[in-house]
């Protein structure tokens, strides 16, 4: 199983939103996250094969943004502040065009004050189900309309949306945008399967 380690910083509170972020770009060389309690999350990256997965989502799901111009198609190392305090980087994210723009310049050049309208997580061979399922059960507790957590190696995936923030697992097939992402549809046995 992959490894986290988690640095509960020792000052008050944690570090600030300045210093988290400072902290990041001085280590971009790893994936770090913040949990909601401001401890700092350092996950090692994701195997090469897992990168493809990613790959292969965010370029259907940037070609539907593409031909429909309707939001901000978003890639795994991109972070975003959720109302809980904490920085969470999905693998995919979709921002609604007209969200997208309420959010100040300056913000948007750090971890955005948002919660994406869509997010895709996808299990890496060394990532925990039970902590995916709890981080997509987040994204929906702060806003996120429609969530995918797809589990290659177990040919799954989980739909959750705020209806359904406990979702049963489905055989990867066909997946759409369920109104979130209006005529998305994608198999996912095109991206999972080579």
């Amino acid at each position: 199983m992959r490894q986290k380690l988690v640095i509960d910083t020792l000052k008050p509170g944690g570090l600030t939103d300045e210093e988290f972020f400072a902290f990041c770009v001085a280590n971009k060389e790893l994936r770090i996250e913040r949990n909601n309690k401001r401890e700092i999350l350092i996950m090692p990256p994701s195997g090469s094969e897992t990168s493809s997965f990613n790959a292969g989502l965010v370029i259907r799901i940037g070609i539907w943004n593409y031909q429909t111009n309707l939001g901000i198609v978003f890639e795994s190392s991109g972070g975003f502040t959720l109302p809980n305090d904490a920085v969470r980087a999905p693998d995919v994210a979709w921002i609604s065009k007209d969200r997208w723009e309420t959010i100040p310049e300056a913000n948007r050049k750090k971890f955005a004050r948002i919660c994406p309208d869509f997010v895709a997580e996808i299990k890496s061979p060394s990532d925990s189900v039970w902590d995916l399922k709890n981080k997509m059960r987040e994204w929906v507790e702060n806003g996120c309309r429609l969530g995918w957590l797809i589990d290659p190696e177990a040919g799954q995936v989980y739909v959750y949306t705020p209806a359904q923030p406990d979702p049963p697992a489905l055989p990867l097939g066909r997946v759409d945008g369920a109104g979130v992402l209006p005529g998305l549809e994608i198999d996912l046995n095109e991206i999972f399967e080579h």
